[in-house]
């Protein structure tokens, strides 16, 4: 795909970008090497390669998910925070609707 000065004028106005002409004229070639860098790319094997996120491998740090039963610091409270609500619905807080 060959780039142009009338390529190059679209795409700037579809990005809302003001370019004069000294800057279409500079743009069009710097668009045609980038595509074909692209074609470059699509043009090698990567048939036996994994796709990956990372060139290092990264696993997540997590701890157990487990409720504490100390009342002062762990879970196990849910009716005593409740108590406290101003309305409590089935074990949950009660808001009022937001959206109708």
């Amino acid at each position: 795909m060959s780039v142009d000065r009338a390529v190059v004028a679209k795409i700037a106005s579809l990005a809302r970008i003001r370019l004069d002409d000294a800057a279409l004229d500079r743009m069009a070639p710097e668009l045609n090497q980038i595509l074909a860098w692209v074609e470059q790319l699509a043009e090698v094997d990567v048939s036996g390669v994994e796709p990956m996120s990372a060139v290092i491998p990264q696993a997540l740090r997590l701890r157990d998910d487990v409720i504490d039963a100390d009342p002062l610091t762990g879970g196990g409270v849910r009716d005593l925070v409740l108590a406290n609500a101003p309305a409590a619905e089935h074990g949950f807080f009660g808001v009022p609707k937001v959206i109708e």
